[in-house]
């Protein structure tokens, strides 16, 4: 396991969940990791760990040449169905998680319910875990959606059905976050009316396909699976707020001219 500066990737969507015939993003991950056969661990706690999404993770990551595993998190729903409510079904033990993640280069957090996941993650205490790896740059870390939203301050999530609500994230990067905001209807006018009115912080959006790299809490780059997917800073504007397009690093081959 190699030092690296604290670094993480937000993609806005895309990945092998998203795009499994193009992993361009996935691959950007595993370069960062920056060794031979690189060890990812993936929390698909969001989507209340999946076996079908699972195993794509699997399938994906190992035909990028990386050594893979799952990191599950058993839970039991609350009775009135609240995503954050509930119990874990294992004995949480921070201690043993740390242990089991010591000799990971990349640690991927897939999509779902983000409340659901960072409520699961402090009833296991996952995130000061996941932090001190970040912090010492022992392992990148990388996620989509749920796994985007949650290094942020804020975010905007579709964790209640039907509606686009602000949440709390982990507070590693300053500022809010909202992924998909090409890719569905709601999210870059929720989101825009979110900011504009100061529920939400300005911050940073990104298209399917378009991934916004931080070192440390420092935006460095913005790399895309697609030739036209961008990242946006959204700023509070008056009564509003307004969307500044960044352009994206396209990490695919160019078209011929």
């Amino acid at each position: 396991m190699s030092t690296r500066p604290p670094t993480i990737v937000a993609m806005g969507g895309g990945g092998f969940s998203m795009e499994p015939d193009n992993l361009l993003l996935d691959r950007f991950v595993l370069e960062l990791a920056g060794v031979d056969a690189p060890r990812v661990a993936f929390f698909p706690t969001a989507s209340s760990d999946p076996d079908t999404y699972v195993a794509n993770f699997h399938e994906a990551f190992a035909s990028l040449g990386a050594v893979t595993e799952e990191v599950l998190l058993p839970w039991e729903s609350a009775i009135d169905g609240k995503p954050e409510d509930g119990r874990p079904l294992a004995e949480a033990d921070p201690v043993a998680l740390a242990a089991r993640l010591a000799s990971c280069d990349a640690i991927y957090v897939g999509g779902g319910n983000t409340r659901r996941m960072l409520a699961v993650w402090r009833a296991y205490g996952v995130d000061p875990v996941l932090k001190r790896l970040w912090a010492e740059g022992r392992a990148v870390m990388a996620g989509v959606s749920a796994g985007s939203i949650c290094w942020f301050e804020q975010g905007v999530t579709d964790s209640i059905p039907g509606k686009l609500t602000p949440m709390q994230g982990m507070g590693w990067i300053g500022g809010s976050n909202c992924p998909h905001y090409d890719g569905e209807a709601l999210r870059r006018p929720s989101y825009e009316a979110l900011v504009g009115d100061g529920t939400l912080q300005p911050g940073m959006a990104a298209d399917d396909g378009c991934a916004l790299v931080y070192r440390g809490t420092d935006l460095v780059d913005v790399v895309s699976s697609r030739p036209e997917a961008y990242a946006w800073r959204v700023d509070r504007v008056g009564d509003g707020a307004a969307s500044r397009r960044t352009d994206a690093r396209y990490l695919g081959p160019l078209a011929a001219s």
